[in-house]
């Protein structure tokens, strides 16, 4: 049976980040942003389901959902963001779920979930890994990343809970606050204590050893 450890972090933290580490060690990691995106293809019936509650002012030219204009009204209004969820979260937890199942013989399963408390999703994990950062570190991490007004930026992250109660409800912490190098000795470290030393780990570690 796999050992499902639940990755989580805030807007900017460098989730995705910590999640490349952990792929690199032969885990299998799950993004529930790719499923969510998968979810909403024309077509699918939660394209359907939002094209009908939210109009046909929400899709783009081809057809698609526009994901900016989408994202401009659930992150301004926090009913609009509930009926997007009440949408969205059932398909992509189910689809979570069919992968666990088929990953049964892999003995490491990230789910990487921007909202695994939000959504309820850390119910389904042996454990919770929480990514956290410096303030003033994921500020700047934002600015030279992500072409976002800053108004969008503060709703983005007013949506999400405070990284403070995620990391108090989390059994691991990875402050990816530092270098990149030091975020990978963290990964590491957590990999011992998942799979303790005197027992022969199934993961390799070796290339976290060669992160610059």
């Amino acid at each position: 049976m796999s050992y499902i450890l639940g990755l989580t972090g805030t807007i900017g933290s460098g989730k995705t980040f910590v999640a490349s580490l952990f792929s690199l060690c032969n885990a299998v990691v799950v993004d529930a942003d790719t499923l969510a995106r998968e979810a909403v293809l024309p077509g699918t019936p939660a394209f359907k389901e939002i094209a009908r509650k939210f109009g046909p002012g929400i899709l783009s030219a081809d057809g698609a959902i526009d994901r900016a204009e989408l994202a401009r009204i659930v992150f301004s209004d926090a009913s609009r963001r509930t009926d997007l969820e009440s949408i969205i979260h059932p398909v992509v937890h189910e689809r979570l779920r069919e992968i666990v199942r088929q990953s049964v013989s892999s003995p490491l399963v990230i789910l990487d979930v921007p909202l695994l408390f939000e959504s309820g999703m850390n119910q389904e994990c042996t454990a919770i890994a929480v990514v956290t950062v410096d303030d003033k570190v994921r500020g700047e991490r934002l600015k030279a990343c992500r072409n976002i007004s800053e108004s969008d930026l503060v709703a983005r992250i007013k949506a999400q809970w405070p990284q403070e109660k995620k990391a108090s409800l989390a059994d691991f912490v990875i402050d990816n606050s530092r270098s990149r190098r030091d975020t990978a000795h963290q990964v590491a470290a957590l990999l011992d204590r998942i799979f303790p030393v005197g027992i022969p780990s199934p993961l390799t570690k070796a290339p976290l050893q060669e992160i610059a």
